[in-house]
């Protein structure tokens, strides 16, 4: 149970934004991972954060939102490939990769992006909605 909260922690935390420590500016994220107890290492945390992401957005309420999300904020929505996200839904095997939904229906609420300072992004309500989760 410690581990998902800290993972929504980690999730909730602005990856680029900067902080002011005495003079030197640090990365926020950074700073969270550098002060995790010693039983929690770097890969250990970050690869439990993208489970936890993963096994939300497979979750048919979480297709839902994003999809009403979309549908409100998004003139370029493409809804009719949206809805093949929706139908697998439900099924038991169905896993969705976030890169596949934004280039198959032009999504602007959440991204993925890799490499360094790579990661999860989306846009505070979607944020908040997983935080709620």
């Amino acid at each position: 149970m410690l581990l998902q909260h800290t993972a929504k922690v980690f999730g909730s935390l602005p990856a680029t934004e900067t902080t002011t420590n005495g003079n030197a500016p640090t990365i926020i994220r950074q700073t969270f991972l550098n002060n995790l107890p010693p039983e929690f290492d770097r890969k250990t945390y970050l690869t439990i954060a993208a489970a936890i992401i993963k096994n939300w957005i497979r979750n048919r309420g979480t297709i839902e939102f994003l999809g009403t999300w979309e549908s409100f904020y998004n003139p370029n929505f493409k809804v009719v490939e949206f809805d093949h996200f929706r139908k697998e839904s439900s099924l038991p095997t169905f896993t969705m990769s976030i890169n596949s939904c934004v280039e198959k229906t032009s999504a602007i609420g959440i991204f993925s992006k890799q490499g360094r300072y790579g990661g999860t992004y989306a846009h505070k309500d979607i944020a908040f909605e997983f935080g709620s989760a």
